[in-house]
């Protein structure tokens, strides 16, 4: 069974940046597109940025020019950069690996203090 396990969350103070990183246990084939969603306490998960095999990239509007999303094809790694970290950026993040099947981390926590 694939699991997806995520690193590089943390706490850090508004301004501040920091790097997740989402691997795969094993090789995933077929991958379509690779993306990080978040969930803060109270809210639906949303998404926060999705890039294709082909390197097309799409990010929410409340992270444009603050968050570049990067990815590694034959590594099956997907990377969120998060710079001018914002309060209202806590939350736990998600990786997310579409393929044949869906995929989900298990989540890491990003704390924002202002």
């Amino acid at each position: 069974q694939v699991q997806l396990v995520e690193s590089g969350g943390g706490l850090v103070q508004a301004g501040g940046s920091l790097r997740l990183s989402c691997a795969a246990s094993r090789s995933i084939f077929n991958i379509n597109a690779m993306g990080w969603y978040r969930q803060a306490p109270g809210n639906q998960r949303e998404l926060v940025a999705t890039i294709t095999t082909g390197g097309t990239t799409n990010y929410a509007d409340s992270v444009k020019g603050r968050f570049t999303i990067s990815r590694d094809n034959a590594k099956n790694t997907v990377d969120l950069q998060m710079n001018s970290l914002r309060p209202e950026d806590t939350a736990v993040y998600y990786c997310k690996v579409r393929a044949d099947w869906i995929y989900w981390g298990q989540g890491t926590q990003v704390t924002v203090s202002s």
